[in-house]
């Protein structure tokens, strides 16, 4: 009986050693795991915070060039109404307060693209922070509780994501395509890459630049009401833009071309008040002295005339 009992007693010293660094092996590893999801852990918390730090930066500097740019437009307004008085009491224009106002313009137009700019990143650190918040938590690379589970593939194992579209040719590039082809009067090829560009870069100044050149190849066609549209686009979304006073000045003439007299000729008039010094505004002084139209509305009279 004892004889039975050593043996087993020495069969279990024997067994035991060969399991425990096993067990110790997989223990380890599991510390290490946990440390690594850890650490990830922190590193995504930081990111956090620090998104949220610059994130309160940047809207608080969105604010501030709104504000500017509000101020500014009042001391345009001002300006401008002095302006139309001292003309209507002179009959001619003051170039001092024109000047002024042109670089009034100019200043609000920048602010207007720095606040585009700022928008722009405002929105790329939004994007940043919904890429943090939908990381999986859990170690392995699993999905959040209540998320969809991965796809698989025969045989139980995941399935490969799917290949990303194709990328969409630098900004540059695809531009001067468009210009090349618009040259070359490949309208229907050039509309489709000016497309490309405000659709892929909405917020690059060149995504202006492309609106206008849509408004140019409706215009050269004849069809006025589309080129209207995609000026009005440049004026209402690319306002601080080069081509500006170019689509300002192009809407007039498209207005005009359909009949629309009035409503050409005070877009002419809003072109030559608001951008005095261009070449546009002296093209559109000159259509205006041709169709024998004052270059400024007449003010109307505090009396009304009366026949003798």
């Amino acid at each position: 009986m004892h004889k039975h009992v050593r043996r087993l007693a020495a069969f279990a010293l024997f067994a035991l050693p060969v399991g425990a660094p096993q067990a110790f092996a997989v223990s380890k590893e599991m510390v290490q795991l946990q440390t690594q999801v850890q650490q990830l852990q922190d590193m995504l918390q930081h990111l956090q915070t620090s998104n949220d730090e610059r994130m309160g930066v940047l809207v608080n500097l969105v604010q501030q060039n709104t504000d500017n740019m509000n101020k500014m437009m009042a001391s345009v307004n001002a300006l401008q109404t002095t302006l139309k008085m001292e003309n209507d009491q002179r009959g001619s224009g003051n170039t001092q307060l024109s000047t002024q106002i042109q670089s009034l313009n100019d200043s609000i137009d920048e602010l207007k693209t720095r606040i585009a700019n700022l928008s722009t990143q405002v929105q790329a650190i939004q994007s940043q922070l919904q890429n943090v918040n939908s990381l999986p938590a859990q170690p392995g690379g699993t999905a959040p509780a209540g998320g969809p589970p991965p796809s698989q593939g025969p045989g139980g194992q995941a399935a490969a994501p799917a290949p990303p579209g194709p990328a969409a040719p630098p900004v540059d590039q695809l531009y001067q395509s468009a210009i090349r082809d618009y040259n070359s009067a490949k309208y229907a090829i050039a509309a489709s890459e000016f497309g490309d560009v405000i659709h892929y870069y909405p917020q690059d100044n060149l995504a202006g630049n492309a609106q206008f050149y849509l408004g140019e190849i409706a215009y050269t066609q004849g069809k006025y009401p589309q080129a209207i549209k995609n000026y009005n686009a440049v004026l209402e979304q690319y306002s601080g833009n080069p081509k500006a006073p170019s689509a300002e000045l192009r809407k007039g003439l498209s207005l005009i071309e359909l009949g629309q007299k009035d409503a050409g000729v005070r877009e002419l008039r809003t072109l030559v008040q608001r951008y005095p010094q261009t070449p546009e505004a002296q093209e559109g002084r000159s259509k205006l002295n041709g169709m024998g139209v004052r270059i400024s509305a007449a003010k109307p009279s505090a009396y009304p005339s009366t026949s003798p």
